[in-house]
């Protein structure tokens, strides 16, 4: 599942902004943004601890970003012969992913300091298309797609809103992802049952990808899947440093 909400500046020179929400299973073990993988030098990433992988990497020196999140596999390959999604990210800040992966169907958003790519992969066809200027929402099916509740529901609010000046940048999107939750069927923050499994909201990332570097910072929830103030704080205090001395403790995070 997950959601991303992202800001394509218009003009050159200016830094893409994003909003990246982390849907998944409470007691999956994870952890924050940190250097989980020594062979791949200088990329750090939000690690799910079961697969290995990533939800979300960073390479800093090459001032990249890349977030997947879950799409309709459409192929009819078993799951041996399919090999988890959790590479894809790691591969798209580093040497690039394959034309043709071996994997579920995803979405991969790719930022780098000259803006922002969707790669749409269904398990057949891949497409890679540049994101135009302007604030956007991807979750699970096309970019802005109406008919993701989430998506018809809030798009134009989070336009509206827009991004603030200065380090808190984003907080008129907090806002509208905090009303959001009165409608639990179109909240950004989530609590769905999907494929037999209960999915939740369990980490918020807020990413400024731009010529002079990266910035992320992340919170979590005191609940998951519900709002609560501390998402303020911890995004004020949640500097995701990307100097690898500087990074999340390496214990394994399972949300409670």
């Amino acid at each position: 599942m997950c959601t991303v909400v992202i800001h394509v500046p218009r003009a050159a020179g200016e830094p893409v902004r994003l909003l990246a929400v982390r849907d998944e299973e409470r007691d999956r073990p994870w952890r924050g943004l940190g250097p989980w993988w020594p062979e791949r030098d200088g990329i750090l990433g939000v690690r799910d601890d079961r697969a290995g992988g990533a939800w979300l990497a960073v390479d800093p020196g090459a001032r990249r970003l890349a977030v997947l999140l879950n799409r309709e596999h459409l192929s009819d390959r078993s799951d041996a012969e399919v090999v988890s999604r959790g590479s894809i990210p790691l591969d798209a800040v580093g040497a690039g992913i394959p034309d043709h992966p071996r994997t579920r169907g995803f979405n991969l958003v790719e930022v780098d300091a000259d803006g922002a790519h969707l790669v749409e992969w269904d398990g057949l066809e891949a497409r890679r298309t540049r994101i135009a200027p302007g604030i956007h929402m991807v979750a699970h099916h096309a970019i802005d797609d109406p008919a993701t509740p989430r998506i018809g529901h809030w798009l134009d609010a989070f336009r509206r809103a827009g991004v603030a000046g200065g380090e808190d940048w984003w907080m008129p999107w907090l806002d509208v992802v905090a009303r959001s939750t009165g409608d639990p069927s179109a909240s950004v923050l989530r609590r769905d049952e999907h494929d037999g499994h209960v999915l939740e909201s369990l980490l918020v990332c807020a990413a400024t990808v731009g010529a002079d570097g990266i910035d992320v910072r992340q919170a979590t929830p005191a609940e998951p899947g519900r709002w609560d103030e501390g998402l303020i704080s911890g995004l004020r205090g949640g500097l995701a440093d990307t100097d690898v001395t500087g990074c999340s403790s390496d214990r394994p995070i399972a949300a409670q």
